[in-house]
């Protein structure tokens, strides 16, 4: 089975072509976050985004919760996709869709129990991809990725087994477990942000590392 590799936190020109390099499927790049890693300004992500071309998908991840601010966030960066980190508080992802037909769209859920799966399960049919993640959204300050801790990979293999659309996982990946944890979750892709980096720094042999696990075993 391919899968696929997202490399996220993105935040220079420069890692853009490393990940590309390396053999990276997809992109994140990050919006205004409540905390975690790699937020940068929308300004960078657009011109970033300008430079990363099909089959490469760019992804702009982003806390906004109404639809018609995730539209505006969007419009502001022209990602070919969008990852909503934290669940809609209001109206629906068919007026994303309206506005932007050519947008897919990516749903993270944060997996805390069983429940997940059943988010997962009232979502799929409106979404095109989901991601599982190891956040919070309902601590103080919410904590929406980046975290570097793993979550129950039993949790997300069932929740494989029942949806229709691409899952990615991710949450605390890196070259030391991303086996195991591909074998397990049997995810369409997976995810890395911390796992790859040094000092917050993208680094080239850890990014070789991770990406050979991936694709070697």
């Amino acid at each position: 089975m391919y899968t696929r590799i997202k490399i996220c936190c993105i935040s220079s020109f420069e890692e853009a072509r490393m990940a590309i390099a390396a053999g990276a499927d997809a992109l994140g790049l990050v919006g205004k976050m409540p905390s975690g890693p790699g937020p940068i300004e929308d300004e960078l992500i657009a011109a970033i985004a300008r430079t990363i071309h099909p089959p490469i998908a760019s992804i702009l991840l982003t806390s906004e919760q109404e639809p018609g601010q995730i539209i505006d966030h969007v419009c502001r960066v022209h990602t070919n996709t969008v990852q909503i980190v934290d669940e809609l508080n209001t109206g629906n992802y068919q007026a994303i869709r309206h506005a932007l037909p050519h947008l897919r769209i990516m749903q993270v859920i944060h997996v805390q129990g069983e429940e997940s799966i059943e988010q997962a399960l009232r979502v799929q049919d409106q979404v095109d991809a989901i991601l599982l993640d190891s956040g919070n959204p309902g601590a103080a300050i919410k904590t929406l990725g980046g975290t570097g801790n793993t979550h129950d990979w039993s949790i997300s293999r069932r929740l494989v087994e029942q949806v229709r659309v691409p899952v990615f996982l991710a949450g605390g990946l890196h070259a030391e477990n991303v086996g195991d944890a591909i074998e397990t979750v049997r995810p369409f892709a997976v995810d890395v942000c911390s796992g790859v980096r040094t000092n917050g720094a993208l680094d080239a042999e850890k990014l070789k590392a991770f990406i050979g696990k991936v694709r070697n075993g």
